[in-house]
């Protein structure tokens, strides 16, 4: 049986991030259904920016072996790499490491989908997480 690593970051802070990143889409796409619309829609744009704006500060106040963790398991649901070599991922990722992380990720498309194919990776499911969230 392979040994599954260990994280720095919880999967509770991961699954947090999976679904403010998939309030924000949601936003996002509701903003481009809208857009052709002659209304302000200021309340929609303000919900986008008040998601991200706090998916920022929350990736923001990890710590950093918590961010570098996050930016692996994104490279890694993305297919970067896999369980096995993880420590090259994340020696990747500790390499890269920079005050801009936050942006990083949510600038990313499909940062929900890839944290959370990479959580399945180690054997967690969102199902799991959220009746806590």
């Amino acid at each position: 049986m392979k040994k599954i690593p260990n994280l720095s970051i919880s999967p509770e802070k991961v699954f947090f991030i999976i679904a403010k990143s998939r309030q924000s889409e949601s936003s996002a796409a509701g903003l481009n259904l809208e857009s052709d619309s002659d209304d302000d829609d200021m309340p929609e744009n303000h919900s986008q920016s008040s998601d991200r704006s706090e998916l920022s500060g929350f990736i923001r106040g990890l710590n950093e072996d918590e961010q570098i963790d996050l930016v692996a398991l994104m490279w890694l649901g993305r297919g970067d790499g896999n369980l096995d070599n993880w420590r090259d991922l994340r020696g990747e990722a500790s390499r890269a490491h920079n005050n801009r992380t936050a942006a990083y990720l949510i600038g990313t498309p499909m940062l929900a989908d890839y944290l959370e194919e990479a959580l399945s990776a180690f054997g967690m499911s969102s199902e799991d997480f959220e009746e806590h969230l």
